[in-house]
């Protein structure tokens, strides 16, 4: 099952670097890097995973994991440090993938689901 990864950076450099040295036929990886570019991401398909560099501030972080929380009740949100530089997010984001290929969430009747209407 493939499985959607966002990645989000402060230079599109970095996370296109990171996107073309990661070879995890497994993921479809998505770039972006603003909170435009997760609301246009979530409203397109379904994301499994939301990656974050370090070099975003402290507001745009807090409104990705808003907007994330509230647009799914499957995604992931992985926060990388500020102190390893953009030359730690290739290290991170494979580290966090790695981690991550065998994670399937399977829907618990205890669920508080969020992002979506109840039924």
């Amino acid at each position: 099952m493939t499985k959607r990864v966002l990645l989000l950076g402060l230079t599109a450099a970095v996370v296109d670097d990171a996107k073309q040295q990661l070879h995890l036929p497994e993921l479809e990886l998505l770039a972006g890097n603003s909170v435009d570019d997760v609301r246009a991401a979530f409203s397109q398909a379904d994301i499994n995973h939301v990656i974050m560099g370090g070099g975003l501030d402290l507001e745009t972080r807090l409104e990705v994991v808003r907007l994330a929380f509230q647009s799914s009740d499957l995604a992931t949100i992985h926060m990388k440090d500020q102190r390893s530089g953009p030359e730690g997010f290739l290290p991170f984001v494979r580290s966090v993938a790695v981690g991550l290929a065998d994670y399937v969430p399977e829907l618990s009747p205890n669920a508080r689901l969020r992002a979506q209407p109840p039924t």
